[in-house]
C-alpha cells in the first residue's frame, strides 16, 4: 500500500522528476475548461433565508503545487455551519483567510458553507503524487476555506485521505469533520491511543450528536469502559455503538447520577456551560485524569473584543483554569477540529475493520439543502445530517 511521504506529512514530490513526464492534467473538470459551477452560497450573515443556489459560483482552481480538486458526490452539515451562517467565527476566519490583509476586497462572500466531503478527484497539483484523478476520497476542509456544498471543491493534499472501501459516499461524507473533531479531542489533545485506553473509564457527554456517536465508538474500539450521556430516546443507540452505561440527562440531575458511578479517568464533553463547574469533580484525581472540553469561548471573544484583545482575553481564561485544575490533581484542556488527511487515514482503517460505522440521521438531496440547515438547528439529531450532493432530485 503506498504511504504518506514524511515531507509535509502527505507524499509530496516537491518537482517533477528528471527525465518523467510531467502529469496530464487538461481534465474535463479542469478550471480552463469551466469558469462557473452550482453552489450554495451566502451572500451576508443571518437566518436560513440568506441561503442562495447560484449556478455562477466560480470554479475553483489549483493556487498551490500540493492542492487537489475534488468532485463533491456527497457533503454533511454540522453545527458549525449554522454558527458560521450567522457570523460566528467571522473575525478569526477572515484573518485566517486574508493574514496579511492582499486582497483587494475585504469581503468574504458569496461565502459556500459545508466542512464535509465524500467525491473523486479530478485534478491534481504538479506536487502531488499520493492521489490521482478518479481516485475516491474524503476530506474535512477547514472553516477558512470555501466549502463542499457545490459541485466542486480544492482541498490541501494534507488534508484528503482515500475513502473506506465499505462506505458509499453518502456514508462517507458523514464522518470527516465529527471524526477529526473527536480525534483532535480524546487523542491529539486528550493523550488516548490504541496502546493506552485499554480497561479506562471514559465519559462522553453530549454522547448523541455526530462528534459523540463517534467518540464512543473510537474509545470502545481502543478498549475503553464508556459511559455515554444522551437523552432516553438515543440509548438503544448508545448501546448499539458499544457504550457500557448510558445514562438519561432529562431523568433527573445529571451531576447526582453520575456522581454514583467509579469516578473516570477522561471525560468529553460536547455539551458545556455549567456542566464544566461540576464535571472535573467526577475525575480521578492525581493520575493524570483530564477533562476535554469542545465548547470554548475562542471564536466569541474574538468577535466581541478583536483580534488581539480576543487573544489576549482567552489565553488568560484558559491559562487560570488549566492551573487552577491541576492543582486540584486533575487536567483541564480545550479541544478544536484540526483537519488532517493522516488522521483520517487511522479512522479509515477502523472503519473498514468494522469498529466505527457511520450514524446518519436524515440524507437530503442538493436541492433541500435549506430543509437540511432548518433540520440540523431544529436540534436533537441522532447523527449526521448528509447532502447527496449528486443526486438528480
Amino acid at each position: 500500500m503506498l504511504r504518506r511521504g514524511a515531507a509535509g506529512g502527505r507524499a509530496l514530490c516537491g518537482a517533477v522528476r528528471a527525465g518523467s513526464q510531467p502529469p496530464v492534467r487538461g481534465l474535463r473538470g479542469s478550471p480552463r475548461a469551466r469558469s462557473a459551477m452550482p453552489s450554495w452560497v451566502i451572500d451576508r450573515y443571518g437566518p436560513n433565508d440568506v441561503l442562495r443556489f447560484t449556478r455562477d459560483m466560480v470554479f475553483p482552481a489549483i493556487h498551490f503545487p500540493n492542492e487537489v480538486i475534488i468532485k463533491v458526490h456527497a457533503a454533511s452539515l454540522n453545527p458549525i455551519d449554522l454558527s458560521m451562517r450567522s457570523g460566528y467565527g467571522a473575525t478569526a476566519l477572515n484573518m485566517k483567510r486574508d493574514p496579511l490583509k492582499l486582497k483587494s476586497t475585504d469581503s468574504e462572500f458569496p461565502l459556500t458553507l459545508g466542512r464535509d466531503v465524500s467525491g473523486v478527484v479530478m485534478e491534481c497539483g504538479l506536487s502531488v503524487s499520493y492521489f490521482k484523478p478518479g481516485d475516491e476520497v474524503w476530506a474535512a476542509i477547514p472553516p477558512w476555506k470555501q466549502g463542499t456544498l457545490s459541485e466542486f471543491v480544492v482541498a490541501s493534499g494534507n488534508e484528503v485521505s482515500f475513502k473506506p472501501k465499505c462506505l458509499s459516499h453518502t456514508e462517507a461524507a458523514s464522518l470527516p469533520y465529527v471524526g477529526l473533531t473527536a480525534w483532535s479531542a480524546i487523542s491529539q489533545v486528550g493523550g488516548l491511543n490504541r496502546s493506552n485506553c485499554s480497561g479506562k473509564r471514559v465519559l462522553i457527554l453530549g454522547a448523541s450528536g455526530g462528534v459523540g456517536t463517534f467518540a464512543v465508538q473510537l474509545v470502545k474500539a481502543w478498549g475503553a469502559h464508556v459511559t455515554a450521556v444522551c437523552s432516553h430516546d438515543a440509548s438503544t443507540l448508545m448501546k448499539k455503538l458499544g457504550a457500557d452505561d448510558v445514562v438519561d440527562y432529562k431523568s433527573g440531575n445529571l451531576e447526582e447520577q453520575l456522581k454514583t458511578l467509579p469516578l473516570f479517568d477522561f471525560i468529553l464533553d460536547n455539551v458545556g456551560g455549567s456542566t464544566e463547574k461540576w464535571a472535573l469533580d467526577l475525575l480521578k484525581k492525581w493520575s493524570g485524569a483530564t477533562y476535554v472540553t469542545l465548547v470554548t469561548p475562542f471564536l466569541i471573544n474574538m468577535d466581541k473584543l478583536g483580534v488581539a484583545d480576543g487573544m489576549l482575553q482567552t489565553g488568560v481564561t484558559v491559562g487560570s483554569r488549566t492551573v487552577k485544575h491541576l492543582f486540584k490533581g486533575v487536567h483541564y484542556r480545550w479541544a478544536f477540529f484540526m483537519p488532517s488527511g493522516p488522521s483520517l487515514d487511522e479512522i479509515a482503517e477502523l472503519v473498514d475493520s468494522g469498529k466505527i460505522q457511520p450514524v446518519i440521521d436524515q440524507v437530503f438531496s442538493f436541492s433541500e439543502v435549506p430543509k437540511a440547515f432548518l433540520k440540523l438547528e431544529g436540534g436533537h439529531a441522532r447523527g449526521k445530517t448528509v447532502i447527496d450532493v449528486i443526486s438528480k432530485k
